[in-house]
């Protein structure tokens, strides 16, 4: 079993696009595919899940999408927080939390995470005016004060240093990442934690996932041999870098 589990929920334009509906309606059809999969993961154990919820990226798009996902995102916090901490689920959030994201959201956010601090059943991490460009940025950032504070030399500095100043350095990195679609990028997602995570891309559009979709997903991931540049589980090189 892995022991977190990334998804990239992409699709809900696309679905709701096929449908005739506008593409904030994919968006509202996306809930119910989320919950379902966090239902999933609960019921098969899985202690790590993150989802990618509003990139850095996601401000471009046009300005009653973006509000739209805003005041969504709010209410599914609202709706959802407390049947989440019922269910031992700790919910916490990754990302850029200034800016443009409005104050009350802001402060949803933290209302939710502290709700939620103590549980341990599984941890739900929302990425959320998120890029994971911006988080290994932020983290540098904040090695140079140090090293120009004088706590930390720079020939110190090294991988470890930067994990631990990412904004949850305390999250394990995924062992598999899912992205629903048919779309096979990356897209600026946790690009320091899926260093060696296994991919499985679906042509599944997000709306229409559900948690027998998760169990595909981890049941191919459990039938491959992961190697992490040295040898295979049967001692074979694996000709990775």
């Amino acid at each position: 079993m892995p022991k977190h589990v990334a998804i990239v929920m992409d699709g809900n334009g696309r679905w709701a696009q096929r449908r005739g509906l506008k593409r904030t309606d994919g968006h509202a059809a996306g809930e119910e595919a989320l919950f379902d999969t966090v239902e999933g993961a609960l019921e098969i154990g899985l202690p790590w899940m993150t989802v990618y919820a509003f990139s850095t990226e996601n401000w471009r798009r046009p300005l009653d999408e973006v509000r739209f996902l805003m005041r969504f995102n709010e209410s599914i916090l609202l709706r959802r927080r407390d049947d989440l901490n019922e269910r031992g689920v700790r919910v916490r959030f990754i990302g850029r939390r200034g800016g443009r994201v409005p104050r009350r959201v802001a402060q949803h956010i933290a209302d939710t995470e502290a709700l939620t601090a103590k549980n341990r059943r599984m941890t739900l991490t929302f990425a959320f005016n998120y890029g994971g460009r911006a988080e290994i940025v932020d983290a540098v950032r904040k090695l140079a004060e140090e090293v120009a504070a004088g706590k930390v030399k720079p020939g110190s500095i090294d991988e470890r240093s930067i994990a631990r100043h990412l904004y949850a350095p305390d999250m394990p990195d995924p062992d598999l990442m899912v992205r629903t679609s048919g779309e096979y990028r990356i897209s600026n997602y946790l690009l320091w934690e899926v260093a060696y995570s296994e991919l499985v891309f679906t042509d599944v559009l997000w709306p229409d996932f559900r948690r027998e979709n998760l169990f595909d997903a981890i049941s191919e991931f459990q039938g491959r041999s992961r190697r992490f540049g040295a040898i295979d589980a049967d001692g074979n090189p694996t000709g990775d870098a």
